[in-house]
């Protein structure tokens, strides 16, 4: 499943490939989030002309809306979408836990309320795998229960025993019903305890999962209890198994996690900022609708070659913005997304070729000092 390329000379970082049944993906990678079933801003085709190596869908908000149901009648998420590269699923367990007052946990699985229409449903480890299997999923993942940070030891180890014993459940549930060949990952918990994150993986392991998500990271832990646990957890899990770092993305945040071992991330980050007109370029971030820009005759980013910044400069994306067109926020969308695609390819060229950490350093070094200068 996961094939290790190249590791990397006085850090963690290193390069690999992984095959679903859709499509190959050369890592380190950055999957868009479409929540939804699309990218917020951009159509199939705008995917297709940055060649995003993949997506990561919200099963939570597709089983309230359409309904699994529909999704399975049109042919699965891929039909449904018109995407054939991989899609990945999260359970939706992340989603149901941030809504503290509207959910209730107990071993057996957890019940919440509808953020749309108050309804109530009960959601088992079986059925979040089910339902990622009607869904037409690549990877699924199992239920967990994600803590904040802080926890107690105590507490963290209740989610982290429960997450396990889901786990267990919901791949048993996907060998029983698992007909087209898709992945499981496992998704390790723990919270900033390493005792507790490598029970967590030993547990995992004998379930024959190569690919381990890391839940439970970036809910407000301090940077250096985060980059201790990314540590760990590379040390611990055996070298021929996909880490996955879900939901995190800035592109600082990215170097630095892939520094310490992790192969793949997901954020909704490069296509919120682009809808609120933000911009990240090789010299740092630039909000385009400020009034600096105004009469700015630059592209976003001079080392870019999208069709955002081959055709347009500055002052044209921010009077759209500005005057609410939604195709000011689409290009800052569409540029985010192939700045993001090339930003990994650059990476992992950097690895291959041994030059990592100059990468790192210089980026790090250009884009702060531009982020800190612009107004």
């Amino acid at each position: 499943m996961f094939k290790l390329i190249k590791k990397d000379i006085g850090t963690c970082a290193r390069t690999g490939v992984f095959q679903t049944r859709a499509s190959q993906v050369h890592t380190p990678a950055f999957f868009p989030v479409a929540t939804q079933a699309t990218v917020k801003g951009l159509t199939q085709d705008h995917l297709q002309q940055i060649d995003v190596d993949g997506l990561l869908v919200n099963a939570y908000h597709l089983f309230l809306r359409p309904g699994t149901d529909i999704v399975k009648k049109c042919g699965g998420l891929h039909s449904f979408m018109g995407f054939d590269k991989t899609i990945i699923t999260d359970s939706g367990g992340y989603q149901i836990f941030s809504l503290e007052r509207f959910r209730k946990v107990s071993d057996k699985g957890v019940e919440f309320q509808s953020h749309i229409d108050g309804s109530r449903f009960f959601l088992t480890p079986e059925e979040a795998i089910r339902i990622q299997l009607d869904l037409g999923s690549d990877v699924v993942v199992p239920l967990d229960e994600c803590v904040k940070h802080p926890i107690s030891q105590d507490g963290a180890r209740k989610a982290m025993e429960r997450s396990i014993d889901w786990a267990k459940r919901g791949k048993d549930y996907f060998d029983q019903h698992n007909k087209n060949n898709p992945m499981f990952w496992g998704i390790i918990q723990g919270s900033t305890y390493k005792e507790l994150r490598g029970e967590c993986i030993d547990k995992l392991l004998p379930l024959g999962i190569k690919g381990f998500c890391i839940g439970g990271l970036s809910v407000g832990e301090p940077e250096d209890l985060r980059y201790n646990m990314l540590l760990f957890i590379n040390e611990k899990v055996p070298k021929d198994c996909l880490r996955y770092f879900m939901g995190y993305g800035k592109p600082g945040d990215i170097l630095e996690a892939v520094s310490l071992g992790v192969d793949l991330f997901d954020c909704v980050v490069p296509t919120r900022y682009g809808r609120t007109g933000t911009a990240f370029t090789n010299q740092g971030e630039i909000t385009v609708r400020n009034a600096n820009y105004s009469q700015d005759t630059e592209p976003l980013d001079k080392e870019c070659s999208c069709y955002t910044c081959r055709n347009f400069s500055r002052a044209y994306l921010r009077h759209l913005i500005n005057v609410k067109e939604m195709t000011g926020t689409q290009l800052v969308t569409y540029h985010n997304v192939f700045w993001y695609k090339n930003f990994m390819v650059k990476i992992r060229e950097a690895i291959n070729c041994g030059k990592f950490s100059e990468l790192k350093k210089d980026f790090l070094n250009r884009f702060k000092e531009a982020k800190c200068n612009d107004n």
